[in-house]
């Protein structure tokens, strides 16, 4: 493969997207300076090449993935791509080069730089995932179980058979507004839908006195005499406070009031 090209690849964000970015710079025998899911009205002095995403390559290069790697090669790959990583995409293309060269041994060579920042940020993907399983709340939205998070990387995809597995007998739905994602459980069916917009409709009076509870609940429990807000912030850090109800104490998330109908899905637009 030749050396590092000035061109920046652009896509459309999608795993296959980039999978395809991956084919297109074997096909051309090209290292891209960038790959970008972003605008393509980056100012840039680089040439630009946008990259359709085709299937059937995305497929070709996920089963050679699987093949020459491994299978756990692949899965973290596809881990390492919902993490918030700068540069991520040059980062998996470069795994999937040295992988390809090296084989399975790839996942053990922690002292290569793009292996090594890879693992940090898929063990904060994974980190963070785990925190959310107990730091979610959800809110009764006329029917359904609604709730709102704001995390850094991608974790619905993570969340997803956790919550479907605790609440099979619900409707609910959960959004990550800093991805504008949502895991939407409706007729014993899971659904993740991508680049949507929602606002949490206000809470009703039964709700507000359930999140009354709730807080009383929490405030009595704690034993004064050994507060100790650190520790506190180092078991719940202070970014997932912003949709927890007993750390927010007003009665109503930020946002205009939406309805929601039992014939559909949430409001999103």
């Amino acid at each position: 493969m030749s050396d590092e090209r000035d061109v920046i690849y652009y896509y459309d964000g999608t795993f296959d997207g980039l999978m395809c970015c991956v084919f297109e710079s074997y096909l051309k025998k090209e290292i891209p300076l960038d790959i970008t899911a972003h605008g393509s009205d980056q100012l840039s002095l680089s040439e630009i090449k946008f990259i359709e995403t085709n299937t059937i390559r995305s497929e070709r290069v996920i089963r050679g993935i699987s093949k020459k790697i491994s299978e756990e090669a692949l899965l973290f790959i596809k881990y390492a791509f919902l993490t918030c990583a700068p540069n991520k995409d040059v980062l998996i293309l470069d795994y999937i080069r040295k992988g390809l060269l090296y084989g399975r041994k790839i996942e053990k060579m922690l002292a290569d730089d793009t292996v090594n920042l890879l693992n940090k940020a898929v063990y904060d993907l994974t980190n963070e995932s785990h925190l959310f399983k107990g730091f979610i709340r959800f809110s009764d939205s006329g029917g359904y179980l609604s709730a709102v998070i704001s995390p850094k990387n991608k974790v619905i995809p993570l969340l997803a058979d956790h919550f479907v597995d605790r609440l099979r007998n619900e409707k609910f739905f959960i959004y990550d507004k800093s991805h504008r994602m949502a895991l939407v459980y409706f007729d014993n069916k899971a659904e993740i839908m991508e680049n949507i917009d929602f606002e949490m409709p206000d809470a009703d009076e039964r709700e507000k006195d359930f999140r009354m509870l709730w807080r009383e609940f929490y405030d009595t429990i704690e034993i004064s005499e050994r507060r100790n807000p650190r520790c506190r912030m180092n078991n719940m850090p202070k970014r997932f406070w912003e949709n927890m109800t007993e750390m927010n104490r007003s009665d109503a998330y930020t946002g205009s009031v939406r309805s929601i109908s039992e014939n559909n899905y949430p409001m999103i637009r």
